[in-house]
């Protein structure tokens, strides 16, 4: 497959998704799911330093990946999708972004707004939305929001003619420059229906302004830019209840902390790939370097079963949500996210030392990873999760439900 592409336009340019032009086949279990992830990789690594170094937008690629099934492996069977575990969720997460930090992360929130969609949407908003995504449409996002820290959003949904309007302005949008839609959060006021909402809304619809902004020094091509709505009509089946997520015991917040696990996780996997290479080339034995290597294999791999387990314990709490099997999870997600931003960062250092000079690491491109995982990993400060972890264990203290443990 020929994913080559001309060059991005540049930073402030706005160009939109495309209609899907087939609908993508339905992979039929977990291990189908897996291996279609090592064959995307393998086809995103060749020019992922391409990519990075040019901030060359992968629209191919997204398409290739959306082409595979893989953007609808969460949806439910009972709607035509594959319905995978949330451990094989991550699992293709952190095999993608091995190979891209940028392309694992893209999904991220379109797999959680998927998951507020399966909690909490009516039967006939899940129709509608799980078939848009089964038929190829990507889902963004649009919920971070500048200059407060209380978790509120301040951006309005009100009531207008028959249905709402919805205004505010959203910043960090990674994946809102891909899509077809683009979740909002936003505080729903009038008709005896308060509360925090997640609104589904098209890319094209008048009144919606996204803009390619972000100017990361890693995860530099995820089109985690800005977006603003001006007096957009929604109507209301775009509407699903998002409050539930916060207030009630849930796995949204733990499914979303989870894929910033495996994207760590896959970016740490791939600077030990890379560091291989490297150590592989040179013929000269050297213990140090092998039990660097060493240390750094097993604190992966400890990350990769923490992980595991995480994903576990969110699909036991699925089945049986209620305040201790979420807290359950919440902690256990929390411990995994610790530990693969450590072993991330300590892979993506050590390959900083070996491959040398700054000269060679822009050659190779091999600086990208620890750019990637240093700017990934200030997603969510790691001081909350491992408070919260200790609080739960040593206090009983269920980890708070804002979604960013």
């Amino acid at each position: 497959m020929n994913l080559s592409l001309s060059p991005a336009p540049p930073c402030g340019a706005t160009p939109r998704a495309q209609p899907p032009a087939h609908v993508p086949g339905r992979l039929a279990d977990d291990a189908a799911a897996v291996a279609a992830a090592h064959r995307l990789a393998a086809l995103f690594a060749p020019e992922a330093a391409l990519r990075d170094r040019t901030r060359r937008l992968p629209w191919a690629e997204l398409d290739a990946f959306v082409a595979s099934g893989l953007w609808a492996i969460s949806v439910p069977r009972a709607f035509g999708g594959t319905g995978v575990s949330s451990a094989t969720l991550a699992e293709v997460v952190a095999a993608v972004s091995a190979a891209d930090g940028s392309l694992g992360q893209i999904p991220q929130n379109h797999f959680f707004a998927l998951e507020v969609l399966r909690r909490h949407g009516s039967a006939a908003q899940q129709g509608l939305l799980f078939g848009r995504v089964l038929a190829g449409e990507r889902l963004g996002n649009a919920l971070a929001e500048i200059g407060h820290k209380d978790f509120q959003r301040r951006t309005q949904l009100v009531p207008a003619g028959d249905g709402w309007r919805l205004d505010g302005r959203k910043f960090y949008c990674t994946g809102a420059l891909y899509a077809h839609w683009i979740p909002t959060l936003a505080l729903r006021t009038g008709h005896g229906q308060p509360g925090q909402v997640l609104v589904f809304v098209p890319r094209d619809a008048q009144g919606v302004t996204v803009t390619d902004d972000w100017d990361g020094f890693g995860q530099r091509v995820t089109g985690s830019g800005s977006v603003a709505f001006d007096g957009v009509h929604v109507r209301d089946e775009w509407v699903v209840p998002y409050a539930p997520s916060a207030e009630e015991p849930t796995t949204a917040g733990p499914l979303a902390q989870l894929l910033h696990a495996a994207i760590d996780l896959g970016l740490g996997q791939g600077a030990l790939a890379a560091a291989l290479e490297l150590l592989r080339q040179n013929t000269s034995p050297d213990r140090a370097l092998a039990r660097q290597v060493g240390e750094l294999d097993l604190q992966l791999r400890a990350a990769r079963a923490l992980v595991r387990r995480a994903g576990g314990t969110v699909d036991a709490s699925r089945a049986a949500p209620d305040g201790a099997s979420v807290a359950a999870a919440s902690a256990a997600v929390a411990e995994a996210r610790a530990l693969t931003t450590t072993a991330a960062l300590a892979a993506s250092g050590q390959l900083f030392e070996l491959a040398g000079p700054g000269s060679a690491q822009e050659h190779l491109g091999l600086d990208r990873f620890w750019r990637n995982v240093r700017t990934h990993t200030l997603h969510d400060p790691l001081r909350w999760r491992v408070h919260a972890v200790g609080d739960y264990h040593l206090n009983g203290k269920a980890p708070p439900r804002h979604g960013a443990i």
